[in-house]
């Protein structure tokens, strides 16, 4: 049985959970309206869900530093111990062009480490949802209108035959598709960092190996909640990730089973990714 969480983190965990959720519905919303298309719809949705986290943090949380991909970044962060680290629209060009494959990324860090996050994915359903603070952990899932009970995939249950491995839909480098060849894998294109770390916690991927140009708010909330269901997360050649640095630059990120890690790292490596 695990132990129950301080009821500060209940309140912090309570209110990721319910920031992302809101903030997916409002971008949904945004949407439905039919007002907007292609770019300008993203900017309207990005732009009004990055004010209404904004607010919520800032009002419910004026002491903690902010890290988001929508508002110009301050040093002011970076004396803080605990820093919300943001990202209101994960996946813009797959949210304007009417698919399902994007996310909202709500996440704390606690002096550079992740403590507890919630990744909504609003077209989807889910809300997954973890906490990584030492002797805390824990995860689950609050499900959508728009799909049935389901369970998430622990870093423990066993991989698909062939296993599959997550992919953006706008670059696949010739390194990607080497190492699906060296792992025996298939490729599941797809969009937004969220959404290809929800694939693996869905059961339905198995790994999710990058390697351009992401910056803290793309994988923060991600690893969380990855880490709290007992996946394996860190850089391309295994180095943990650090939050809440200077520059939020973050470029290599590597989502799999432990089991599979070393596995993973070397055939990164033959593939050629490190390179």
């Amino acid at each position: 049985m695990s132990t129950p969480l301080p009821p500060e983190f209940q309140r912090d965990l309570a209110f990721a959970i319910e920031a992302a959720r809101a903030a997916g519905a409002r971008s949904l919303a945004v949407r439905a309206t039919n007002r907007w298309t292609g770019d300008a719809l993203a900017d309207v949705a990005d732009q009004g869900a990055d004010g209404f986290l904004q607010g919520l943090v800032r009002g419910r949380y004026p002491d903690d530093g902010i890290l988001s991909e929508e508002t110009a970044d301050t040093r002011a962060r970076l004396e803080k111990s605990r820093v919300w680290i943001i990202d209101p629209l994960d996946g813009t060009r797959e949210y304007s062009q009417l698919r399902d494959d994007w996310a909202v990324h709500v996440a704390l860090t606690i002096d550079g480490k992740c403590a507890l996050a919630a990744v909504a994915l609003p077209s989807k359903g889910p809300t997954i949802f973890g906490v990584t603070l030492p002797g805390l952990v824990r995860a689950g899932m609050e499900e959508g209108s728009a799909t049935g009970a389901r369970a998430l995939a622990r870093g423990d249950s066993p991989s698909g035959d062939p296993p599959r491995i997550a992919v953006s839909r706008s670059h696949t480098p010739a390194w990607t598709r080497r190492f699906a060849e060296t792992m025996g894998a298939e490729l599941v294109q797809a969009g937004s960092v969220g959404n290809k770390v929800g694939l693996c916690l869905l059961g339905e991927a198995d790994l999710y190996v990058h390697r351009k140009q992401l910056k803290e708010w793309d994988t923060c909330a991600p690893e969380t909640v990855a880490r709290a269901l007992g996946w394996t997360v860190c850089k391309l050649r295994g180095e943990e990730h650090v939050y809440n640095r200077p520059n939020p630059m973050n470029d290599e990120l590597v989502v799999c089973r432990p089991a599979w890690r070393q596995r993973v790292l070397e055939g990164l490596v033959a593939a050629g990714a490190l390179e």
